[in-house]
């Protein structure tokens, strides 16, 4: 059995939460905020505003200057936010606006005069005021706004709407702890605004009596018996007993909080004031959230014709924002298709520029050694032209391309081209010289070879004069010609002719 009823006090549990989830729902919610600057006193108002809407309403609202209303309307929606209590300051006046979500109406009242809760507290001799009272929506009350004309409807309707509605068979008299009055003056049509706390007292007893009901107990230790304090009620002051009458008394359909308040008999209800206060008159009511066509102004009439200009006026402007806009989504369209174009185009090149690589690179793959084969040919034609005009076979260093020819095996190496001219022997016993022909005759000229330019005469001399210098050749001979490799001769050879060799300036050829 225990586990029984447990589980059937967590599924009770359970109901009774998501009831209160979708009863909290169901009310309205409400925003009050301020937008511009309104100074200290204006923004005391708005927390205290803030106060009369609880629990239904947003106690620590962020308000930035950065905020626009949009801000406010696109949050309100998730939220469940159903009004909207905005305050304004202008040079001349404080201004109140009170919007319907999401499409209106919106209602623009203009606040003549207004009193804070703390001024009204101060000035109260005693007053009843405590946390408990917040957690309970209050009691809306209106005056006079059964009168004709539809903006008094429309205002009506308005402040019903703010609040919880309430069912009298269903309602629980506890929970109501404060009253909301609203009372309309037809003749100057001011609206006036008074938040009370709500304290019912039973009736029909002494003041003595009703001293000992309350929670503190009097003090009667002037007295010799009891029967002092419930007949003459002394040591009680007029202050503490306000004048009841028919126009506060009920009879109580159920028992209230606070002693003496029981079902079926008499109480008194009691109205003290907690503010704040306010005196406000309506200017104008509009369509939607401030945008629409005005549907009452208190200062400015119009007669049916300006009213059909001016909706011609709204249609043309709405008619021309409508193509206006038509074309702006006509151009982002023709800009995003350009955009996907030349991102293909784009794609398209990047594609062909790899296609080419690769096919370039799968060439390479496929015969690696046709470029190999092309050096070692042009090396070899270099071999063969060194044999036919010097007519020994060439160092082993002097052609490497050739001799890779031969042996496969070996690594590829970068050759040195070398350029050499052949004399007549000097004289001198023994073989003859590397880069002299045998015989001692001239060599052929350079023409010779194909693809190449003849060498003219006078090259010897001019070269003498652009600083090239001849090594062990005499005058009318003619030898190796060596040029200097980074400033510096061939290796074996010093500078200043040393080691039997004499270096002349060349003067031209015999």
């Amino acid at each position: 059995m225990g586990k029984t009823k447990t589980k059937n006090q967590k599924k009770s549990r359970l109901n009774a939460i998501r009831q209160g989830e979708e009863d909290f729902g169901k009310v309205p919610h409400s925003f009050v905020f301020h937008r511009g600057q309104i100074g200290k006193n204006a923004g005391q108002l708005v927390t205290d505003m803030r106060h009369v809407m609880e629990p239904f309403t947003a106690e620590n609202l962020k308000v930035r200057k950065k905020n626009v209303l949009k801000d406010f309307a696109a949050v309100a929606g998730p939220l469940g936010v159903t009004h909207f209590m905005i305050f304004t300051k202008t040079p001349s006046s404080i201004n109140m606006r009170l919007a319907r979500l999401p499409k209106g109406p919106t209602m623009y009242f203009k606040l003549l005069k207004y009193t804070l809760v703390k001024d009204i507290v101060s000035s109260l001799k005693r007053h009843r005021m405590h946390q408990q009272q917040f957690t309970h929506h209050p009691l809306l009350v209106l005056n006079n706004f059964g009168s004709t004309g539809m903006q008094v409807k429309l205002m009506a309707t308005m402040f019903q709407n703010m609040f919880p509605s309430i069912s009298v068979h269903k309602v629980n008299l506890n929970s109501i702890k404060r009253c909301v009055l609203l009372n309309y003056d037809p003749l100057s049509e001011e609206i006036e605004f008074r938040h009370y706390s709500l304290k019912v007292v039973p009736v029909g007893m002494s003041r003595g009596v009703k001293k000992l009901m309350q929670e503190r107990f009097p003090n009667m230790s002037r007295f010799d018996d009891i029967s002092e304090l419930l007949m003459k009620g002394a040591n009680l002051s007029e202050s503490e007993a306000e004048q009841d009458g028919d126009h506060n008394i009920t009879e109580l359909p159920q028992a209230y909080s606070g002693r003496g308040n029981m079902c079926s008999q008499q109480s008194a209800v009691r109205l003290t004031e907690i503010g704040p206060r306010m005196t406000m008159k309506l200017v104008k009511i509009e369509e939607g959230m401030g945008a629409g066509n005005v549907l009452y102004h208190s200062f400015i009439q119009k007669s049916e014709e300006d009213i059909r200009e001016i909706l011609k006026r709204k249609e043309a402007q709405l008619k021309l924002k409508q193509e206006r806009k038509k074309k702006q989504e006509q151009n982002i369209l023709h800009k995003k298709e350009k955009r996907e174009e030349n991102k293909k185009k784009s794609l398209a090149g990047i594609k062909r520029k790899h296609q080419d690589q690769e096919g370039a690179t799968d060439s390479e793959v496929e015969d690696p050694g046709q470029q190999d084969d092309q050096a070692a040919a042009e090396s070899e034609d270099e071999a063969e032209y060194y044999r036919q005009a010097v007519g020994e076979e060439p160092d082993e260093g002097m052609f490497p391309m050739a001799k890779k020819k031969q042996n496969a095996d070996k690594s590829l190496r970068p050759f040195k081209k070398r350029k050499m001219s052949v004399g007549k022997d000097s004289g001198q016993g023994g073989a003859p010289k590397r880069g002299r022909r045998a015989g001692g005759g001239p060599s052929p000229k350079r023409s010779s070879r194909p693809g190449t330019k003849a060498r003219p005469q006078n090259q010897d001399r001019k070269q003498s004069k652009k600083g090239v210098k001849n090594f062990g050749v005499k005058k009318g001979e003619r030898g190796l010609k060596l040029k200097r490799q980074n400033g510096n001769p061939r290796p074996g050879f010093k500078k200043g002719g040393k080691q039997g060799f004499r270096q002349k300036k060349g003067k031209g050829r015999p």
